[in-house]
């Protein structure tokens, strides 16, 4: 209401002057229609079928048309026209199938003129003939159209589509005897009123229903349609063939469409769902519109432009029950708000970039493109068009190559093929794929398969490596086959060492990362890292060893029996423990009967009862020292989502099949359908049928698995009677002979069986091929010239 501006146009003796304004209706509106002289308009309903007044500033209420105490179901309306030539006439398609002329000169309340009850179902659509006054048009929900003389009481012509509904009728603007008739099939048909035995012409304009078509007003032969698949076409029907010459393509269903007067390339639509704005289209530029109206809140169901040579005022309802004049000044413009840079990667990798060329040009560290090194050196710069009502701005674009090394995908290639799956143990799997990885030098994937196999192996079914091989790449132990030792006090041992000998055994139990990291010490640290708090159990004053902290490796038995030295490596050899721990008596005593106890030890091994007891009491390990599998998932979960994102859905996919259940649950299926179709669509655009046919096979997701088992039915003729074969065997129906029977050999083809598209004979794959390096004609005596790819 707040928009303001007002125009006058001029038409003919008569001026047409407004702003754009709106009214509340009693209930939501089906069809809108305006009266020849743009002073009224009428609006019809299921509820609702009144008539307004056009003024300057307001909508007016002229006429209810709905009277009597119970309205019958002829009110209830699915559509409305007002005659061109006769100002009083109107016609209303009802809901219950009839068709009700209505004559706004009589006298009393009730204008009903004439009652046609011919249809079967609702009627969609009516349409006056544009010049001649008793002349009827109507389309139903029956699949008939009929046509009416307004002076008879019955139709006088009845034409069948042979289709489902018909959803839209329209006489020709130009052709006298010509109207359209668009179809739930998606069929449009052209029909010439004096033959409704068959229609003229017939083609499929859209894939899905075909909700509207309309004539356009100065060009003869051009008819618009538009359907449920969003689209809007324009076809030459001058031709033979109707020919598609502008497509539109919009954001949902279309349901109206309205060519825009005095303007050859505008079309307005509106949409049946989920778009409530009104569009107006160039269709020379059919991918952002041209013109757009924001005001309903809901679904629009009608549009009419208020004059058929006024381009300025189009009126609209709306199931959100307002009725809109909307003056085209008021529109907003998209392409104001349009992005106006573009970006598209080609077929070769190559990137073309395409902005304003006073942003490029402005640019001083742009370099200029070398003309011989481009490769499209060809451009074509549209010239302007004065007639266009765009904005005239120039880019530029540019063309960035990529490197041929950088675009290549053979490694995807390779990898698909080298990779396994399935067939093996966990372990070989991810050896295997690791290999392959390494080879293709891809480090990064070849490390992460080699740590799968150390996170999710079973350490009872794999050897310990040898105590020399520790730190070394080529033998590390896998981390779950990691058991520490059970810490006992073992003091017999411990008394053994020299006296000048100061050491202590570190207790020191600790979850988490501290875990994972002390458990593989290597040469080339001098310490090994321990946990970044302080230990739980501290015994006398004597510090915390961390060399101490697992023993990885039981010494030999060679190495015990010798004298306690100081080691020379940096990760010391360990003595070996006792299993079974001792009563704290049995310690002090045994710490009173050995001279060679050092003073240090002395002060461990003298503890109070309570102290002994807690030493006992954590001699044995307080958690499993296996990791269990789980604990890894979360880490692996995060892994395959970082290999997605960067577009590597290959190995998501691998890892996923490979360890199948382990990691499945963590991952929503949504993600996994996500992944798999990403991956099988590569496949498929490399050709790799066979993998992409064994990742569908080997995939749990329940949208996946069953691609393989679609369009898979093979409609087979019989090679002797070239009868279509039944479902029920080999031998044919009506010949009784085998079909697949070998025509070299002349045995029944159990098995894959090869046949020539052109004679139907066939036989064993190396039959066939053998007959066919001596003689290129049919092995079965045709004379036909088999090729085999």
């Amino acid at each position: 209401m707040e928009k303001m501006s007002r125009v006058t146009t001029a038409l003919g003796s008569s001026a047409i002057s407004g702003r754009t304004m709106f009214c509340h209706l009693d209930a939501p509106a089906n069809a809108i229609s305006v009266c020849r002289d743009a002073t009224q308009v009428v609006v019809a309903g299921r509820n609702i079928f009144k008539i307004y007044g056009l003024e300057e500033e307001q909508f007016v209420e002229k006429l209810n048309l709905r009277v009597g105490r119970k309205p019958s179901l002829n009110f209830s309306c699915a559509d409305v026209m007002w005659h061109q030539m006769e100002e009083n006439l109107l016609a209303t398609a009802a809901t219950n199938g009839a068709v009700v002329t209505w004559n706004l000169g009589k006298p009393s309340r009730n204008k009903q003129d004439q009652l046609f009850t011919e249809h079967k179902r609702t009627v969609n659509k009516v349409c006056f003939h544009p010049t001649e006054v008793y002349m009827l048009l109507s389309g139903s929900q029956d699949g008939y159209m009929k046509c009416f003389d307004l002076r008879k009481k019955e139709s006088v012509s009845t034409f069948s589509g042979q289709s489902e509904s018909v959803r839209d009728v329209q006489f020709s603007m130009k052709d006298y005897f010509t109207f359209a008739a668009s179809f739930e099939n998606g069929n449009v048909q052209l029909w010439d009123i004096r033959r409704p035995d068959r229609y003229e012409r017939m083609f499929t304009a859209h894939t899905g229903p075909v909700f509207c078509c309309d004539w356009h007003p100065d060009d003869r032969g051009w008819l618009a349609t538009g359907g449920r698949d969003k689209m809007v076409k324009v076809w030459d029907m001058t031709t033979n063939r109707a020919k598609e010459i502008y497509c539109v393509q919009t954001i949902a269903s279309v349901a109206r469409v309205k060519w825009r007067p005095e303007r050859k390339w505008h079309l307005a639509t509106c949409s049946m769902m989920v778009d409530h704005n009104i569009y107006v289209w160039d269709i020379r530029r059919p991918f952002i519109p041209f013109a757009t109206f924001e005001e309903h809140k809901d679904v629009t169901t009608g549009i009419v432009w208020r004059h058929q040579h006024d381009p300025y005022f189009l009126l609209s309802g709306s199931k959100d029950s307002t009725l809109y004049q909307h003056m085209f000044k008021d529109a907003s413009r998209p392409v104001d708000r349009a992005n106006p840079e573009g970006l598209c990667f080609g077929l070769f990798g190559d990137l073309a970039f395409a902005a304003k060329e006073s942003l490029i040009s402005g640019d001083a560290n742009r370099k200029p493109y070398p003309g011989g090194d481009r490769r499209y050196p060809i451009f074509f710069f549209k010239k302007p068009d004065l007639t266009e009502q765009f904005a005239h701005v120039s880019s530029a674009l540019s063309v960035f190559e990529s490197s041929l090394e950088s675009k290549r995908m053979d490694w995807f290639v390779k990898t698909a093929r080298l990779y396994l799956l399935s067939g093996k143990s966990f372990a070989e799997l991810c050896d295997h794929n690791a290999k392959v990885a390494k080879e293709l030098n891809r480090p990064q994937v070849s490390t992460t398969w080699t740590m799968l196999r150390i996170m999710f192996s079973d350490p009872a079914n794999l050897s310990t490596p040898g105590p020399n091989h520790i730190g070394k790449l080529g033998t590390l132990p896998l981390m779950n086959s990691f058991s520490m030792k059970e810490m006992g006090m073992g003091t017999e041992s411990r008394l053994d060492r020299s006296k000048g000998e100061s050491r202590q055994d570190n207790i020191h139990l600790e979850l988490g990362n501290s875990l994972i990291n002390n458990i593989c010490p290597t040469a080339e640290n001098e310490e090994t890292e321990g946990s970044e708090g302080q230990a739980e159990y501290m015994f006398g004053d004597a510090e915390l060893d961390d060399d101490d902290l697992y023993s990885m490796e039981h010494d030999n038995q060679a190495a015990e029996e010798q004298e306690y030295t100081l080691p020379q490596e940096a990760f010391p050899l360990r003595h070996e423990i006792m299993d079974n721990p001792l009563a704290p008596e049995h310690l002090q005593q045994d710490k009173a009967d050995s001279p060679q106890a050092s003073g240090n030890e002395a002060e461990v091994m003298c503890l109070t009862p309570i102290e002994s007891f807690s030493l006992i009491s954590i001699s044995q390990p307080l958690f499993s020292p296996h990791l269990p599998a789980p604990f890894f998932c979360p880490v692996v979960r995060e892994m395959l989502s970082h290999y997605a994102e960067q577009g590597d859905v290959q190995m998501a996919v691998s890892v996923l099949i490979v360890l199948g259940d382990r990691i499945r649950k963590e991952i929503d299926d949504l993600t996994q359908e996500h992944w798999y179709m990403s991956y099988i669509d590569l496949l498929q655009r490399f050709e790799l049928w066979n993998v992409s046919n064994e990742v569908i096979k080997l995939s749990t997701c329940s949208a996946i698995t069953c691609l393989n088992q679609t369009s898979t039915t093979l409609h087979v003729n019989c090679s002797n009677c070239k009868r279509p074969m039944s479902n029920r065997g080999w031998i044919c129906d009506r010949c009784h002979q085998c079909a697949s029977v070998c025509a070299v050999c002349h045995h029944v083809v159990k098995g894959l069986f090869v046949w020539c598209q052109g004679c139907s004979h066939g036989g064993h794959l190396e039959h066939v091929k053998n007959w066919l390096k001596s003689s290129s004609h049919c092995p079965a005596g045709c004379g036909h010239l088999c090729e085999y790819t």
